[in-house]
């Protein structure tokens, strides 16, 4: 497929290289102004774009399995689950990588540029790759933002990244589930030979979704009222707050380019011992030493504060590990908060697959 046929072909992937990604995410208005240049050379030089934007010279059939280059863990499970065997999914980031500070090697832009398809999470998440997603996408291959279906009315945009919305959204599984919904429509239009198949796939995982959704309300909604605040290490966590009604606090800010000062901690200390919480969590992409600094400076004043956990914020568990699947990740946040904080939750998760029984605030050595 030419760079023109596909550009001319791409709309009828929904919202594919979006408004956010042409203005924002790929260098701002004078790359938006490339864009729109270029998809109007596409309109005219490409005789097969037919009336509603689909190309009507696209290969009925592909080469399979299609090479498929993702980013961050959790793009790269739901990309690989809707696949299936359709296609050979490879990841960039694993385990513990932080997507906020992420810079691709050679290795990786040699993996985007041999792809089939791209895909990432989008809305800055992968802020360092910026200049490479562009270098991809001009030379014609699809660059797809599995975010960039959602509504702009739900992003959050919290007051300090005014104008920017927090990129997180898989914390939602609700809203992760639209971004799956969003992958098989993406890859039912790029390879139509399989289209049924992708959807399919898609509406199954959907249904897996809607389970752990209501799972992790649950669980969280045991957390007794005074006891349930969600404290931790940067602010990933705000949509996980919003779906499941738990307060949010943490150090440092959406990214963790961000630096926490002595009065970010002091204000948390405050908070704790306040509020009397009983445990605050580490993550396992973010250094451990602001939330040891705040827990040093409740102990200080008398409050005993444990750490609740590890959680998976910006990156899954270990490769070939439920936790390193998003429903394991998801389930294992929900459950280990949930028993940290005084709550009812299983000891191994939804399913009873979690690696490592999670403990209770009396375990953690905390007063409930």
């Amino acid at each position: 497929m030419t760079q023109a046929t596909w550009l001319c072909s791409r709309s009828a992937l929904p919202a594919t290289i979006d408004n956010r990604l042409a203005s924002s995410e790929l260098g701002g208005a004078g790359h938006l102004g490339l864009w729109l240049g270029v998809l109007l050379l596409a309109a005219v030089a490409a005789p097969g774009c037919r009336d509603d934007g689909t190309a009507s010279d696209a290969p009925s059939s592909r080469r399979h399995p299609l090479r498929i280059t993702t980013t961050c863990g959790m793009v790269t499970d739901i990309v690989r689950i809707i696949a299936g065997p359709r296609a050979n999914v490879t990841g960039l980031m694993g385990e513990g990588v932080d997507p906020h500070l992420y810079k691709p090697t050679r290795n990786d832009v040699k993996r985007l540029m041999e792809a089939d398809i791209v895909f990432y999470s989008g809305l800055l998440l992968e802020g360092r790759m910026t200049d490479t997603l562009t270098k991809v996408a001009t030379a014609g291959r699809p660059v797809i933002a599995v975010t960039a279906a959602l509504d702009e009315q739900y992003l959050r945009e919290p007051p300090e990244f005014a104008g920017h919305p927090d990129p997180h959204v898989w914390m939602d599984v609700a809203a992760w589930s639209q971004c799956v919904a969003h992958v098989g429509e993406s890859l039912a239009a790029f390879d139509p030979e399989f289209a049924e198949e992708y959807r399919v796939r898609a509406a199954e995982y959907r249904q897996e979704l809607g389970a752990l959704e209501q799972y992790a309300r649950d669980v969280i909604a045991t957390v007794p009222e005074s006891q349930r605040a969600l404290v931790t290490a940067h602010d990933a966590f705000g949509y996980f707050s919003r779906a499941y009604a738990i307060p949010v606090r943490s150090v440092q800010g959406l990214s963790t380019e961000s630096e926490a000062g002595v009065d970010d901690i002091n204000r948390l200390v405050d908070f704790l011992v306040t509020q009397r919480i009983p445990a605050i969590f580490v993550e396992s992409s973010v250094s451990e030493k602001n939330i040891r600094a705040v827990i040093e400076g409740a102990a200080s004043r008398g409050a005993k504060v444990a750490i609740g956990g590890q959680l998976y914020s910006d990156a899954m568990g270990a490769p070939g590990t439920y936790e390193g699947t998003y429903l394991g990740m998801i389930d294992h946040n929900a459950t280990t908060i949930a028993r940290a904080l005084g709550g009812t939750a299983p000891e191994r998760g939804r399913l009873g697959r979690l690696s490592v029984a999670t403990p209770t605030p009396s375990a953690l050595g905390a007063s409930p």
